[in-house]
C-alpha cells in the first residue's frame, strides 16, 4: 500500500473466524476512513511481497516471517480471549481431541493411534504435539499414521468420521466451534491440553506509514469499548485486543527449533 488508499487485511486462520475478522476490518477501515479489504491468504510469500498491510496468523507463521533477514512486519497487536483459561492474557492452547466414545484417556494412551493433523506449518495442529512427543521421551515414530488435512476443521472432522483417531485443535476455534454447533462439540472430548502458547497475532507491514500503524493499533485496542464492536467481538469469543511483545512468541520459537532438529 502506497498510497494508503486501501487497507488490505488477510487471514491465514481458520475460516470459521472469517466473519469476525471481516468485521474488524470493516471497523477499522470505518474508523481510518478508508477502504478496508478483507481476503484469504494462501502463502507466506504474499505477507514477504508486500501483497498485505495486516494479517491475522498463526504464532509460528509470524516467528518465520519476522525472523527473516528483510523482515518488514512487526507485531500489531493481539486478543485476549473469553474464558477462565485464559486469565486475560494473549494465550491460547492446543486442545487434544477424540471421539467421545473413545477407549483414550490420557495422551500416551494415544500410542499408536492415527492422527489428523491440520498443516506442517501449524503450532497448535502440528508444532505442540512433535514438540510433547519428543519432551516426554517418547517413541518419534509414536502415532502409527499421521494425517495431513489442511484444516482443524477438516482435522476434527476426520476424528468423527473415523478416519483419525485424535487431533490437536487450536482452542479457540474449538470455543467458538462450541458456541455455533454445541451438539457437534458434544460428540468430543479433551484428554489433554498442550500449552499456553502466545495466541495467533495480527502483524502490520512496517512498509507503512509509523502514524498510520499507530493509528490502526490504537483502534484495535479500543475496540472492544464500543458497545456494537464488542458484540462481534464476543461472537468471535475475543475479549478484546492487547499490546504484546516479540518475546511472547519465544516459546514457539523454542519449540520448533526442538522439532525441526530432531
Amino acid at each position: 500500500m502506497t498510497d494508503h488508499q486501501e487497507l488490505r487485511v488477510a487471514t491465514y486462520l481458520s475460516p470459521l473466524l472469517y466473519e469476525t475478522y471481516a468485521y474488524i476490518t470493516r471497523y477499522l477501515g470505518e474508523h481510518l476512513g478508508q477502504v478496508a479489504t478483507l481476503r484469504t491468504g494462501e502463502t507466506p510469500e504474499e505477507v514477504i511481497a508486500g501483497e498485505h498491510d495486516i494479517a491475522f496468523l498463526c504464532g509460528l507463521l509470524y516467528v518465520h516471517l519476522r525472523d527473516e533477514p528483510t523482515s518488514e512486519v512487526e507485531l500489531l497487536a493481539a486478543p485476549t480471549l473469553h474464558g477462565d483459561r485464559y486469565q486475560g492474557r494473549a494465550i491460547y492452547f492446543s486442545d487434544i481431541v477424540v471421539r467421545q466414545e473413545s477407549p483414550y484417556t490420557t495422551f500416551t494412551d494415544l500410542y499408536g493411534s492415527d492422527w489428523a493433523y491440520n498443516e506442517f506449518s501449524s503450532h497448535s495442529g502440528y508444532n505442540l504435539v512433535r514438540y510433547n512427543i519428543y519432551q516426554r521421551g517418547l517413541d518419534p515414530s509414536f502415532f502409527r499414521s499421521a494425517l495431513a488435512t489442511g484444516s482443524h476443521l477438516q482435522s476434527l472432522q476426520a476424528v468423527h468420521d473415523g478416519r483419525a483417531d485424535v487431533t490437536a485443535i487450536d482452542s479457540h476455534v474449538l470455543d467458538v466451534l462450541r458456541l455455533q454447533r454445541p451438539e457437534y462439540v458434544a460428540q468430543f472430548r479433551i484428554i489433554d491440553a498442550f500449552g499456553p502458547s502466545g495466541v495467533p497475532p495480527l502483524i502490520i507491514s512496517t512498509r507503512l506509514k509509523p502514524q498510520l500503524r499507530q493509528e490502526i493499533r490504537a483502534a484495535l485496542l479500543s475496540m472492544h469499548l464500543d458497545p456494537e464492536a464488542a458484540q462481534h467481538l464476543q461472537a468471535g469469543r475475543i475479549e478484546r485486543f492487547i499490546p504484546v511483545a516479540d518475546s511472547a512468541y519465544d516459546d514457539i520459537r523454542h519449540m520448533f527449533a526442538l522439532v525441526a532438529s530432531k
